[in-house]
């Protein structure tokens, strides 16, 4: 079963010069591995109108990155005055319109009551379990939106953020161009390999697309430290499948043609709303599927995405959808041929 089956199985080696840094401009150019059951092409993503047929329908993630990674300062008040640490913050998952879980670092100089001084803002830390905290904030919605804005950081995947700090660059770099719907704290990164000049040329091939939301977690990054997969918990994200999504899918599917979904969030919500016991229909709220070999795909005909690290539950989505060994050999020809991996790297095209 594939539950028994250990995570070492989706281990590979890969050279540190092949995990991108930038992504490359435009975004279009970046390079495309085209994997088949019986053969892998190398091509890139510009060509992408020409390898899908007309009809076939691309799903994409229309959520939008918070800047939420913060800096700021405790205030404690003690018999020895006012204390204050430097506090880094990630913002993880909204709670209500002035309180989100976050990431605190380090974690261990809070206590609840204490109070987070930020540029603007103040926060209380109302709990704290491990490195995880709930903060409220002296501002509610759209204005605690928008000074977070203004004040955070892109939260740049750890890969990356050991290596150099965001910038004004990654404001952009790391958000799609057809972001909409605000509330992740990573980006769907297969997505941003599409410009308004690649939209265009895919609409003009007679390729359809439709948009779906998944808000992407932090537990997007984290390693299954299980020996076997049936001892990971997996992370869970908030998501919609709204109506005309369903109805873009049935078409598709009525035409003979493919459903496509662009990155693995997109797959992970279809395929929750196909789940459901009367099949594919709209769908709203937190979905913790995880995806092994063995696994029933009901939605997706193929898969869009960006290569993914060792071991992840990643790995284990894409190694459900095209088979264990294929991908152990797609991945060895990227490595080979020199793809650049993760979150700013090339992406491959999955049609099993």
């Amino acid at each position: 079963m594939a539950g028994t089956m250990r995570t070492d199985a989706f281990d590979f080696e890969l050279p540190e010069a092949l995990i991108a840094l930038r992504p490359v401009h435009p975004r279009r150019s970046a390079r495309l591995l085209v994997a088949r059951p019986d053969r892998i092409a190398d091509a890139h993503v510009a060509a992408l109108p020409d390898l899908l047929d007309p009809g076939d329908l691309l799903v994409f993630n229309d959520t939008k990155v918070i800047p939420a990674r913060l800096r700021g300062a405790r205030r404690r008040a003690s018999r020895d005055g006012a204390g204050f640490a430097q506090i880094e913050v990630t913002l993880l998952a909204r709670l209500d319109t002035a309180s989100w879980r976050a990431l605190a670092k380090p974690a261990k100089r809070l206590s609840p009551g204490d109070r987070i001084l930020f540029e603007g803002l103040q926060a209380e830390v109302a709990e704290r379990a491990g490195g995880v905290v709930v903060l409220r904030f002296d501002l509610t919605g759209a204005a605690l939106d928008a000074r977070i804005a203004e004040i955070g950081v892109m939260p740049l995947p750890p890969y990356i953020a050991r290596r150099r700090a965001a910038d004004a660059r990654d404001e952009t770099d790391y958000q799609t161009v057809f972001a909409r719907a605000l509330g992740s704290v990573a980006a769907p990164t297969a997505s941003l390999h599409f410009d308004r000049t690649l939209l265009d040329g895919l609409a003009a091939a007679g390729i359809a697309r439709t948009t779906v939301t998944l808000h992407v977690g932090a537990g997007t990054f984290l390693p299954v430290t299980a020996e076997t997969l049936n001892g990971h918990k997996m992370h869970a994200e908030w998501g919609q499948v709204p109506d005309s999504a369903v109805a873009a899918m049935q078409a598709a599917r009525a035409r003979g043609r493919r459903v496509v979904p662009v990155g693995t969030t997109a797959l992970r919500l279809i395929e929750t709303a196909a789940a459901q016991p009367g099949g594919l229909a709209s769908w709203k709220g937190e979905t913790d599927i995880f995806i092994t070999p063995g696994f029933n795909f009901r939605a997706a005909d193929g898969l869009m995405t960006n290569f993914h690290l060792p071991r992840s539950t990643l790995m284990m989505l894409v190694s459900a959808l095209m088979g264990v060994e294929r991908i152990r050999a797609i991945y060895a020809h990227a490595i080979d041929r020199r793809y650049r991996f993760y979150s700013y790297g090339d992406a491959s095209l999955l049609l099993p």
